[in-house]
């Protein structure tokens, strides 16, 4: 197999006991065996931590990085960001998985490419585990423009390279820092491939921020504001832009899985 160099897996993770050991065990299942996978647990009152060290006992390749108190995703995944050695960083939460071929393929289309970023598509199941019968589509290729619109990256299925764009953190914000990564890695790397074929699942939980649109629409603009530096006018504009996008336009990604997947 080819060595494309080291991939720095960053996964945040608070009160994940339910989800994090099938999260991990989807970094172990990789094909593409080059990887170090940097937990961070943010202040977990429940048997996170617990399940991390058992797991990184018998598989050195992960490390754990401890909060003693919750100090945000944004904060986690940068931390875990600055402790990366990786060429490559790549993202999953504690509640999602990867397919197993997932990094080799990405790596591949990269290398072939030479692309700084590359993204897919991914499965959506509910907070059991159960399949939804659907995938989000990627789209073929993204442009900042286009990404400025509406968040069209799945963050569990993002990697970028770090050797070509140097690293790229997160911005202090609750929500959709994961979006405004994103910005900035396209901003830096000019358009980037989207994989067709699904490569990750997505668990959709209750209470989350895909679920609770007006908090979306807050953080939103957020990024716009505070991120992007956009006046007030132009912030509103934006948001009216996102709206039509996301709901008119993004929606259409949404696409039934073929039976018996």
């Amino acid at each position: 197999m080819q060595d494309y160099g080291l991939v720095s897996v960053v996964m945040p993770a608070y009160n994940s006991a339910s989800f994090i050991s099938e999260a991990i065990q989807s970094v172990i299942s990789q094909t593409y065996p080059k990887w170090e996978l940097i937990v961070v647990n943010d202040g977990s009152t429940d048997a996170t931590s617990q399940i991390i060290e058992d797991l990184a006992a018998r598989e050195d390749r992960i490390k754990l990085i401890s909060n003693q108190t919750n100090q945000g995703t944004h904060y986690a995944r940068n931390l875990a960001i600055k402790a990366a050695s990786g060429d490559f960083i790549a993202f999953l939460d504690a509640d999602d998985r990867w397919k197993p071929e997932k990094l080799q393929k990405q790596l591949e289309l990269m290398t072939k490419n030479h692309l700084g970023a590359c993204f897919s598509s991914y499965d959506l199941i509910d907070e059991a585990g159960h399949s939804l019968g659907k995938k989000v589509q990627a789209l073929k290729e993204l442009s900042y423009d286009k990404l400025l619109k509406a968040n069209y990256v799945g963050n569990l299925t993002g990697i970028y390279s770090v050797k070509k764009l140097g690293k790229i953190y997160c911005p202090e914000l609750k929500k959709r820092q994961d979006w405004a990564l994103w910005l900035e890695v396209v901003k830096r790397s000019g358009p980037i491939k989207g994989i067709q074929e699904s490569l990750a699942v997505y668990r959709i939980r209750k209470g989350s921020i895909s679920g609770n649109k007006l908090e979306m629409l807050t953080y939103n603009f957020q990024v716009y504001q505070k991120v992007l530096g956009y006046g007030s006018l132009k912030s509103a504009w934006k948001m009216l832009v996102f709206l039509n996008e996301q709901f008119f336009i993004k929606s259409k990604q949404i696409k039934p899985l073929p039976p018996g997947k």
